[in-house]
């Protein structure tokens, strides 16, 4: 293994421990990063913006902490990715929109914020799918974010940036939002651990907003080691660890009749299961009856269309120049609906919600594929049910983890995920899985 191979797969929560033994530095790795960046990124077109002098500035100041012994956090020095629709103070802050291409953000997000108050290095702003509404990253404004395990196939969305880039080593973690997978999704397609804390875990403060009842912020890494603790220092907190999964109540719902996937999705899930369970955990048969994932994608996907129109209003107002036609299409849509319909759906999700909680009550950890497919070609048609899995937990506003669960047929990653009452429980279960 190569020195820099080593600083690369640490990912985040390892650099922490290179950096306290003196194998490496701050200044090191963020020149490491940088220089791929510019290697990479071409090809893959995961950054929009690479703040390379800021970026070297804060290095240079945690390597100074590190070498005084004084570091600010274990997240000191890590070099940290984030995407577009959330706020990093002196960048353009667009959400994937052209129609703000110019805009620069006055002040880091609240969360951009606590990450450089722990040391964190910002790299720069990420693509993602035109104002988080899609899940291919596939952006008329900002270019086509490729998967770092294929080129010529997705690497999901709307965070498809963030994950590429850490996919591509191009950054040892990264911000993502999450409204009904945004952040799962294209962990699962490119082969990461992706974590989407409780709502509000993390503030939406200075993130621009699809749907203010479904968005989350989340974090995408290597392993959940990462994810855990870059949400920790972005707003969650640490997570007490659990020690022991024994004991542990685990639900496997059987929804092969409810959402169309292949078998080796299910088998993916199926083998998680039998590990877990060997593992001390003990199935439980819960499940929430009546509960259709296409129906309520469907609900949750009005909500966000029309909430996303609201967000955009005032711009829209002035001019609908750079609004793409397929993003207009899709807020205009949600706008036309019967004023009934939208509160029916709102009715639906409030209903969802309630279910949801009671189904966690009664369990520890919920097992589920993260997605009904592996990464798929841009030629392809894209699938309508990618977020029927991954919607659920923002529904209901819990945890929720995706984890890489080995590789289909043709050779891309499988995922699955755990969603919870607990993030100290889910994260557990979830790292068992690694």
């Amino acid at each position: 293994m190569t020195d820099a191979h080593m600083l690369y797969s640490a990912g985040a929560a390892g650099l922490a421990a290179l950096y306290r033994n003196g194998t490496t530095d701050p200044v090191t790795v963020t020149r490491l990063y940088l220089n791929r960046i510019a290697a990479r990124n071409g090809q893959v077109r995961a950054y929009t913006q690479v703040l390379a002098e800021p970026a070297l500035a804060a290095a240079m100041a945690s390597a100074t902490r590190w070498a005084a012994g004084q570091p600010l956090s274990d997240m000191d020095g890590v070099p940290v990715a984030v995407k577009a629709n959330i706020a990093i103070g002196g960048a353009f802050w667009h959400a994937g929109i052209g129609a703000y291409r110019d805009r620069v953000a006055a002040q880091d997000a609240d969360c951009v914020a606590r990450l450089r108050a722990a040391g964190a290095i910002i790299l720069g702003t990420v693509n993602m799918h035109e104002g988080a509404l899609g899940a291919t990253t596939d952006n008329v404004w900002f270019g086509r974010t490729e998967n770092p395990l294929r080129t010529g196939y997705t690497a999901g969305g709307s965070s498809g940036g963030s994950a590429a880039a850490v996919a591509a080593g191009l950054a040892a973690a990264a911000l993502g939002s999450d409204t009904m997978g945004s952040v799962r999704i294209p962990s699962a397609y490119c082969g990461l651990a992706g974590y989407k804390p409780a709502r509000r875990a993390i503030s939406l403060e200075g993130v621009i907003p699809l749907s203010t009842t479904l968005d989350h912020v989340g974090v995408h890494g290597h392993t959940v080691a990462d994810c855990a603790l870059v949400a920790a220092y972005a707003g969650v907190g640490k997570a007490e660890p659990v020690t022991s999964l024994t004991g542990l109540k685990l639900a496997v719902p059987d929804w092969h009749a409810r959402v169309d996937a292949p078998d080796y999705i299910w088998a993916a899930r199926d083998n998680a299961a039998a590990a877990l369970l060997a593992l001390g955990m003990v199935a439980h048969d819960a499940d929430m009856p009546g509960y259709q994932p296409g129906q309520a994608r469907r609900l949750g996907l009005l909500v966000s269309e029309v909430e996303g129109l609201n967000a955009h209003a005032a711009k829209l107002a002035e001019s609908e120049e750079g609004f793409s036609a397929e993003f207009l299409s899709l807020l205009r849509w949600g706008g036309k609906q019967p004023a009934t319909k939208l509160a029916a759906a709102y009715q639906g999700l409030d209903a969802i919600k309630l279910a949801g909680q009671a189904w966690l009550d009664q369990v520890d950890a919920v097992l589920l594929p993260t997605a009904p497919q592996t990464a798929f070609p841009f030629s392809d048609p894209v699938p309508h049910n990618q977020a029927d899995f991954t919607a659920l937990a923002d529904f209901i506003g819990c945890p929720a983890v995706a984890v890489p669960a080995g590789l289909s047929p043709d050779g891309m990653s499988l995922s699955v995920q755990v969603i919870g009452r607990d993030a100290s429980t889910v994260l557990a279960v979830a790292a068992a899985l690694e």
